[in-house]
C-alpha cells in the first residue's frame, strides 16, 4: 500500500478566513480611536475658545450667550456634530470691581455623533467634557 502525503492545498484559504477578520477589527479599532482623540481635541479647543470669548464680554449675560456660540462655532469648524452642547459659564468675575483680578471659567460638555462609523460594538455617540479659565482684563469695566 502506498502512502499518499497530503498537500498544503486549501490552507491559504483557511489561514485568510481566520486572519482578515482581525485584521479588519484592527484597522476599526484604530478608525474608532482616532476618531475619538480628534473629539478630545475638538473640545479642549471648544472650551478655550468659549472662555477667551466670554472673557472678551462686556458683561456676564453677554459672556454666556457668546461662549455658547464660540463652543459650537468651535465643533462646526472641526466638522463634528454635536447634539446636545451644553456651555457652563462662571461669570461671577464679573461682579468683582475694577482692579481686582478676576476669571471666567467655562466648561463645555457635547455629545459627540458618530454614526457615519456604526458597526456593531461601537457606540453611536461619546460624551466630551472639557473645561477652561480665562482671565479677564483688570482694569477694564465690567458692567
Amino acid at each position: 500500500m502506498i502512502m499518499r502525503r497530503r498537500g498544503d492545498r486549501g490552507s491559504a484559504a483557511i489561514e485568510l478566513a481566520i486572519l482578515v477578520p482581525s485584521v479588519l477589527l484592527f484597522f476599526a479599532a484604530v478608525v474608532v480611536g482616532g476618531r475619538y482623540s480628534l473629539a478630545r481635541q475638538a473640545g479642549e479647543a471648544a472650551a478655550y475658545d468659549a472662555a477667551r470669548t466670554a472673557s472678551l464680554a462686556r458683561s456676564e449675560s453677554a459672556a454666556r450667550a457668546e461662549a455658547y456660540d464660540a463652543a459650537m462655532a468651535s465643533y462646526n469648524a472641526a466638522g463634528l456634530r454635536c447634539e446636545p452642547l451644553d456651555a457652563q459659564v462662571d461669570a461671577s468675575g464679573f461682579l468683582q470691581p475694577v482692579g481686582v483680578a478676576a476669571t471666567v471659567t467655562v466648561r463645555v460638555s457635547c455629545q459627540v455623533q458618530f454614526a457615519d462609523i456604526s458597526m456593531p460594538g461601537v457606540p453611536g455617540s461619546f460624551l466630551i467634557e472639557s473645561s477652561f479659565t480665562s482671565p479677564l482684563d483688570t482694569y477694564r469695566s465690567r458692567r
